[in-house]
């Protein structure tokens, strides 16, 4: 089983496969927005993924053309409700000021 820290808050929780990271971070009490709830049609929870990533699912087509329409995206940005834990690797996100509340 892997951890996944949560970063600007450094909080840590164990992982579980097949969850996404947007319902990770919720039940670890981060504030994360998530308006089209979870079907990748809004880019509301934009992450980056700092370290893990073959821990978590591969973009599919529907998130890639969801993130190919948000501003500040780079090569590790991510959906988080798209995004799934697959694997045993800890797991590092950052989420952004606007969707963190900072």
């Amino acid at each position: 089983m892997s951890t996944l820290t949560i970063q600007p808050a450094g909080k840590t929780i164990e992982t579980r496969e097949g969850a996404s990271l947007l319902e990770l971070i919720m039940e670890a009490g981060e504030a994360i927005m998530h308006k089209c709830g979870g079907n990748a049609q809004c880019g509301s929870c934009h992450i980056f993924l700092q370290t893990g990533r073959k821990s978590v699912s591969k973009i599919g087509a529907e998130e890639n053309a969801k993130l190919d329409t948000i501003v500040g995206v780079g090569s590790k940005s991510r959906l988080a409700c798209q995004a799934k834990v697959t694997g045993d690797e800890d797991i590092t996100v950052e989420l952004l000021g606007f969707a963190s509340g900072l």
